[in-house]
């Protein structure tokens, strides 16, 4: 392939897979999940000069307990500053929609990456360049069109930027290990900067950095000391990337890494992340016996494999999954695979519970374009010794990729439209209840930290402060208003937790001090069964 194709190849799925993503993203009008309203909240503080600080506080891990408080105590910055970006230029008056910009460009790069993955990968098991030029082009198609691949570039979080940097630093991992030695010193200082830049998304970028030290240490030729200079140089380089961010960490939270990693392992449900009085404890976790936590570990594996990889990338990721044996020696797809399998191991096997709420999700970009290749040539192999049965004439690779590209369409409108019905219910359902707590005598502007079970939309959506709510007793939740002086809890009942709002029915001291609030529509009247605030239960706090 020439230069002047191969840019014209490369601009022209960029321009494509940006369209798309485009399309998407106008559909959603509400940062959903409450990751991304996380995300896009901290950036439009940080344009209004309040600095990296979110109004949500939705974990009691990690001290200092505070709201609003330093963002961060997790997750990392990156998908933060990347939203700030056009921010900054648009003003923040529509600031969700100039988050989505950052993320819609980031995202509309990884077909691009997508598609020079492939043409690594079919060049190395030496094919015509026409099969050659069908599944890169294929490859980048799909990745253009893969349903959570454009969902969540619609979606300023995590899960885009992370999967084109993991994309950017396996293509570089691959040119490194096969160049002469006197062409690799910028590679190593491009792949320095991509993990540090992919450091400062995700956690997993550890995944990335034990990939490279693989390929480097035993598919690398060279002495000792040559391998090890190839492992050194981008650590050096993406460490002193990160170490600003890790000592903003340290004065905020009193470590340098991000927190609780430790109490995320140990969690017994999903509704841990929430603990207050009774959080996360390795006696807790440990006396639920031995077939619990293994039903646990199992269910985070089933978890990760079919709901994540196979029902969100379905058909890609379980024909993908199945040509696996076609491609999974190829050099040009070794990091990815490696750091793939050490990201779906770990946090399956130490995560079990935690990965429920999106965990592995937001890291597996890269492996549903890895899935996608791997379809695309396992479907070319099929075809080609099919065609070889019965002795075809004429070359038919086009058929796998039309086909892949043929049956994601509609699903991918299909995810689209969901994400867009779920963003426009959220958005309506906390503009209601605004305004109709406004009506009331306690609005919530006024009531101190809302105790909430989606304390992030509460807060992006009234600009508030806000607490989670813990899936805990009356007692427990009144210690908690206590000590931040909260007065008001906002049930969501569609998504409550296990004792709430039941919890105030069992009769102890403190569940009498919960009054419920009235709440009315625009005329004065009781919301309807099945409208927006009938899924709303509000309490107030009565006693001191």
């Amino acid at each position: 392939m020439s230069r002047r194709e191969a840019w014209l190849t490369a601009g022209g799925l960029f321009l494509l897979a940006l369209l798309i993503r485009i399309v998407a993203a106008a559909a959603v009008r509400f940062p959903v999940p409450e990751d991304t309203a996380y995300y896009a909240g901290v950036a439009r503080n940080l344009v209004d000069g309040r600095g990296l600080i979110s109004d949500s506080l939705w974990s009691y891990q990690t001290p200092p307990l505070a709201a609003p408080r330093a963002a961060f105590e997790i997750w990392l910055p990156l998908p933060t500053f990347l939203a700030a970006i056009p921010m900054a230029i648009a003003g923040t008056a529509n600031w969700f929609r100039a988050a989505q910009l950052s993320s819609v460009l980031v995202s509309a790069t990884i077909p691009v990456l997508a598609w020079r993955l492939a043409a690594d990968a079919a060049e190395e098991r030496g094919l015509p360049v026409g099969r050659i030029r069908l599944l890169a082009l294929g490859s980048g198609l799909v990745a253009s069109l893969l349903g959570p691949l454009v969902l969540y570039g619609a979606l300023p979080d995590s899960t885009a930027p992370f999967a084109a940097l993991s994309l950017a630093a396996c293509l570089l991992m691959t040119r490194i290990s096969a160049a002469p030695r006197g062409l690799r010193d910028w590679r190593l200082a491009a792949l320095g900067i991509v993990l540090g830049l992919a450091a400062l998304t995700r956690s997993d970028a550890v995944w990335l950095g034990l990939a490279w030290l693989a390929m480097a240490w035993f598919w690398t030729g060279g002495t000792r000391r040559q391998r090890a200079e190839l492992v050194a140089l981008p650590a050096v380089l993406a460490v002193l990337l990160y170490i600003p961010w890790a000592i903003r960490d340290w004065q905020a939270f009193g470590t340098p890494l991000p927190g609780q990693a430790v109490q995320n392992a140990l969690y017994v449900t999903n509704m841990d992340v929430f603990s207050y009085s009774d959080p996360p404890t390795l006696a807790r976790y440990l006396a639920q016996g031995p077939l619990e936590i293994l039903q646990a570990h199992a269910g985070g594996f089933g978890h990760d494999l079919f709901s994540v990889l196979l029902t969100q990338g379905f058909p890609i990721g379980l024909v993908g999954l199945l040509a696996l044996p076609v491609v999974w020696r190829l050099r040009a797809l070794r990091g990815l695979l490696l750091a793939g399998t050490l990201t779906y191991l770990v946090t399956s096997l130490v995560f079990p519970v935690s990965t429920m709420f999106g965990t592995f999700l937001h890291a597996a970009g890269a492996i549903y374009v890895l899935l996608a290749v791997s379809c695309l040539f396992g479907l070319d192999a099929l075809i080609a010794r099919i065609g070889r049965i019965r002795h075809w004439t004429r070359p038919v690779a086009w058929l796998g990729p039309t086909f892949a590209v043929v049956v994601i369409v509609p699903l991918a409108f299909i995810s689209i439209a969901a994400i867009a019905a779920n963003s426009r219910d959220v958005q309506d359902r906390y503009q209601q209840l605004d305004a109709a707590m406004a009506r009331t005598a306690t609005p919530l502007q006024s009531s101190g930290p809302v105790i909430a079970n989606f304390p992030v939309w509460v807060a992006e959506s009234a600009r508030v402060p806000a607490i989670a709510l813990p899936d805990e007793s009356p007692a427990s939740v009144l210690a908690l208003a206590r000590r931040f002086d909260s007065s008001l809890v906002v049930l969501d009942l569609p998504d409550a937790g296990r004792h709430w709002p039941a919890a105030l029915a069992d009769g102890s001291p403190a569940a009498a001090c919960f009054a419920g609030v009235e709440l009315t529509d625009n005329y004065g009247e009781a919301p309807a069964p099945g409208s927006a605030l009938s899924e709303f239960r509000v309490f107030r706090i009565v006693c001191p």
